[in-house]
């Protein structure tokens, strides 16, 4: 399990992807889970992070998926319309079908 650090911005974006890459090449053939729950400080930066962790882990034949992520995040990936393409769930969503 791969955790998102505390802030997650537009300025952090490409280092946070970078981080996250690069742990991930440690365990190539493991499911890709990502952990938000250290997560408190984000913009909608960290819905295009896990989206091109997605990508990267479908791309490469793992499973992926998302967990622990801050309600107002996971609100935010409803609204974009990707929640389900994040694995996020309705508890996780409020409002989010």
């Amino acid at each position: 399990m791969l955790a998102l650090p505390p802030r997650l911005t537009f300025a952090d974006a490409c280092s946070v992807l970078g981080s996250l890459g690069a742990a991930s090449a440690e365990a190539p053939t493991a499911p890709l889970v990502i952990d938000g729950s250290a997560l408190k400080t984000f913009d909608s930066s960290a819905i295009a992070v896990l989206l091109e962790c997605r990508r990267a882990a479908l791309a490469a034949g793992r499973p992926f998926s998302v967990v622990n992520l801050p309600a107002s995040l996971a609100e935010l990936a409803g609204l974009y319309g990707v929640a389900e393409l994040l694995g996020v769930e309705a508890a996780q969503a409020p409002g989010v079908a």
